[in-house]
């Protein structure tokens, strides 16, 4: 089972995975572990990541980048309609009111979701991710901005599901960071102590995040986020694009922003020369060749210019801090340490206001980019049951406050009750009651339209269907269980009709009491009777006497769930199916290329190795062979440019007839001695061993004379052919096939060593030594020499020879004789020591 975390970024994107060895960020095709969030469409097949990045410029109208901030968003969004104008690509309405991007592909016009072309890019990652596992991936976790909304989240699972990915949670970016952070700390206080408060700040390409949090051992809670989602380092691009259009306008005489091919190269420009300022203060170039008009551009910016220029953007760093700390009223002495992840936060002037609003050190211990890959892999491995991870609770913050409005059976107008305010603990269930007689509708919505960076609050419609009325006909008990899932989403999770019937037995009084949910998650039990007004009775209240059996009976009511922005069930299998065949022409496409790639590759191979090793194995044919290489290379960027994959099979086919034969015989020339030199080895072992036998040596006079002989014959007959072989062989030309190869060369030494040769040239074993005893060698070893007349006592090294295993102990250690007459002198005193040694040690 994989574990596997996405963070899929506004400009790029990490793939994180779990191993044995813990977590790693695996790296692309490319060995690059930074996948652009880019998808390019052409009139063939689909690029995503690295492949379609070098395509912004040359493909620019139908390469999509950027498309993150339009999940879960109206094509009216006026957010939508203001960023409209400075896309290179075109957007377009779909059906359901969301946005759609506009692209040719497969030489039509197509109009992709927002969630399609964001699985494409789960694609994308889910294919590298199986490159480092060797092995399918399903399950995963994704990060997502601490501010999505509901209908946003609820797009990327949609999306997530396109891909064929199994979501197991949709993971804020800045929690997945502070469990990157807390998950390996090993002095955090202990439950019952104060908990250690931590503030995270990810200031990335597209947006602004900042969290608190507190820790524990083996817990993690947030307390509160704040956040900024139009500030990220996007703005500081933007800062810089406008600062060039302006002088390049006034230096040049260039409207830069009409032509959107030159406005790509621009903005690429600029955010390298950012990445530099940072690095560097003094004056830094920026030089793009043939901009426009065949004209070449130069300018020139250092880091106090380029933070003057971005004044406005550096002034709207402190405010989300700021709203982090009264949310949470803590004071600065409070937080222990302020770490800073995302690519922006390398901006030093950003680090710089950073620190000076907490007043110390800002933390670098995490890595700035891959950190929330890394978390969202941690949160999959806890989640997964393939792993056994460190027992570490992690409990999450709603966003925004979250109400429920519904219309009164009183003809009392329209009502409203907050079920979930700000910063409160998610995952979180709570339970509402009401009395009703028929069914009725809730509708969820934000309560707070001035922080919602969002223009319509709504989350859904529910309705609770098949409520009837008691049997008395009084209004039924309904209790409706609402729900913030592990991804964030709002939910009415379930419903119940409580239905009350009297007997005539009687009951004893006794005391309740409240349990939570069976999941374990905290419950909060919320009442509300809209008809009667009267509060239930508190089960705190003195036993009362006997009264009549009240049974209950509890029946589960259907949902019928309308949130604002989901796809349809049969709009995400046709995208799921869509999927599939896009997916299935991009492998299809792929496989015609790498056919195209051999025959280029051959041809260019052949040729350098025609005038190289293979030289000396061409005949007068090597100028048809040239040829034919010379027409194939002509026809690959004429008429070949665009041909089906069997086109190419066949044409590497037909250029290999003239070529195969001249690497067949290289490849015979280089064998062939090594063959010989084989056999001629096997033939002089089995030549020693029959002259042994002719000689009478006692170690073979166990064999067969009928035997010996036809061993004999063979390794003669064998000799014989390789001779013959050989002597052929040398009066052949190298430009002519062998007449002789390697493969019948070596079929004879098999031959050779299969002719039972085991049985028949066996030699006598050797009876086992019958020593009760254990033999040690004692060898003297000084300076890498052996020297019987060493003044100083030398280096003793002990050999074990023998132990036999029914020996039951060593008492006596025989000695090397003539190691007792070299070093007489002091060589008892080592014999008594190691005798000791192994008697105490050595037990048989």
């Amino acid at each position: 089972m994989s574990v596997v975390g996405f963070d899929v970024g506004f400009l790029n994107c990490y793939v994180a995975v779990a191993r044995a060895g813990g977590i790693e960020t695996v790296a692309n095709e490319y060995s690059d572990r930074c996948t652009p969030a880019c998808v390019s469409f052409g009139p063939r097949n689909r690029s995503i990541g690295a492949a379609a990045k070098s395509q912004v410029v040359t493909n620019c109208k139908n390469t999509v980048q950027g498309f993150k901030r339009f999940h879960g968003r109206a094509f009216s969004d006026p957010f939508v309609q203001h960023l409209k104008s400075s896309l290179v690509y075109d957007l377009a309405q779909m059906p359901t009111g969301t946005i759609g991007i506009k692209v040719m592909y497969m030489e039509e016009e197509k109009v992709f979701s927002i969630e399609q072309v964001t699985a494409m890019l789960l694609t994308k990652l889910k294919e590298t991710a199986e490159g480092a596992l060797k092995k399918p991936v399903a399950d995963c976790v994704v990060s997502v901005p601490c501010y999505y909304s509901d209908a946003e989240r609820r797009s990327v699972v949609d999306a997530a599901q396109i891909a064929g990915l199994n979501c197991l949670r949709l993971m804020n970016e800045t929690t997945a960071v502070a469990l990157a952070y807390g998950i390996y700390k090993q002095d955090l206080p202990p439950p019952e102590e104060k908990a250690r408060n931590v503030v995270f700040v990810d200031l990335g390409h597209s947006g602004y995040q900042t969290s608190v949090c507190a820790f524990n051992k083996g817990k993690l809670k947030v307390l509160a986020t704040a956040c900024d989602p139009e500030l990220g380092g996007k703005d500081f691009d933007e800062a810089l694009v406008r600062h060039f259009c302006e002088e390049f306008s006034k230096k040049y005489k260039l409207d830069v922003k009409s032509k959107p091919r030159a406005l790509v190269r621009l903005y690429q420009e600029c955010e390298k020369l950012k990445k530099l300022m940072s690095a560097n203060s003094s004056d830094l170039p920026l030089n793009i060749e043939c901009f426009m008009n065949d004209i070449d551009v130069s300018g020139k910016l250092n880091r106090a210019d380029f933070e003057e220029m971005c004044a406005d953007v550096l002034a709207r760093v402190e405010a989300p801090l700021q709203s982090l700390m009264e949310n949470t009223k803590l004071k600065k002495e409070d937080i222990y340490a302020v770490e800073i992840v995302g690519g922006a936060s390398r901006i030093p002037a950003v680090k710089e206001r950073i620190s000076k609003f907490f007043g110390k050190e800002l933390s670098t211990t995490l890595n700035a980019d891959e950190a929330v890959a890394r978390g969202c892999a941690l949160q999959c491995a806890i989640l997964s049951p393939a792993f056994k991870v460190r027992e570490f609770s992690i409990t999450d913050v709603v966003p925004y406050p979250i109400s429920l409005k519904w219309n009164s059976a009183a003809e009392e107008g329209l009502s409203d009750c907050e079920v979930f305010p700000k910063n409160h603990a998610a995952p979180f269930s709570k339970v509402l009651t009401f009395y009703r007689k028929e069914p009725f509708s809730l509708e969820a919505y934000y309560n707070c339209p001035k922080e919602l960076p969002y223009p319509d609050p709504t989350i859904g419609q529910f309705l609770i269907q098949k409520v009837v009325p008691q049997a008395s006909g009084e209004s039924s008990k309904v209790k409706v269980k609402v729900r913030v899932n592990i991804h964030g989403i709002f939910s009415v999770s379930s419903a119940s009709l409580v239905e009350v019937q009297k007997s005539d037995e009687t009951e004893e009084p006794m005391e309740t009491e409240q349990t939570n949910d069976k999941d374990g998650e905290v419950l909060d039990k919320m009442q509300t009777d809209q008809d009667e007004q009267k509060a239930e009775k508190k089960s705190d209240q003195p036993p009362q006497a006997k009264k009549p059996k009240v049974k209950t009976k509890v029946l589960e009511l259907p949902i019928e769930n309308s949130p604002q922005w989901q796809l349809a069930d049969d709009m995400l299998n046709l995208f799921v199916e869509n999927e599939g065949k896009m997916i299935m022409q991009d492998k299809l496409e792929k496989e015609r290329n790498d056919a195209k790639n051999n025959v280029e590759e051959y041809v260019y191979d052949m040729r350098d190795k025609l005038h190289g090793m293979l030289e000396r194995f061409v005949s007068e044919s090597v100028n048809a062979l040239s040829l034919k290489l010379e027409d194939t290379e002509n026809w690959l960027y004429e008429d070949g440019e665009d041909q089906p994959k069997q086109v190419y099979i066949d044409k590497l086919a037909e250029i290999k007839k003239f070529g195969q034969p001249i690497q067949e015989r290289y490849m015979e020339a280089e064998e062939r001695p090594k063959a010989f030199e084989e056999m001629g080895k096997q033939i002089q072992q089995y030549m020693k061993v029959v002259e042994a036998f002719k000689t009478k040596e006692e170690q073979y006079d166990h064999l067969d004379e009928a035997d010996v002989n036809k061993v004999d014959k063979l390794a003669s007959e064998t000799m014989i052919w390789m001779n013959s072989a050989m002597n052929q062989q040398s009066k052949q030309s190298l430009t002519v096939d062998p007449s002789v190869k390697v493969k019948d060369i070596r079929a004879k030494t098999r031959l050779l060593e299969t002719f039972k040769i085991k049985d028949q040239l066996r030699t006598r074993e050797t009876p086992p030594q019958k020593s009760q005893t254990t033999s040690l060698t004692w060898t003297l070893i000084k300076a890498g020499t052996h020297n019987s007349t060493l003044k100083t006592p030398p280096r003793l090294c002990l050999s074990l020879n023998q132990v036999h295993p029914s020996s039951p102990q060593c008492h006596q250690l025989p000695l090397a004789d003539d190691m007792m007459e070299r070093e007489s002198s002091y060589s008892f005193f080592f014999f008594l020591s190691f005798f000791f040694f192994f008697r105490k040690h050595l037990s048989y």
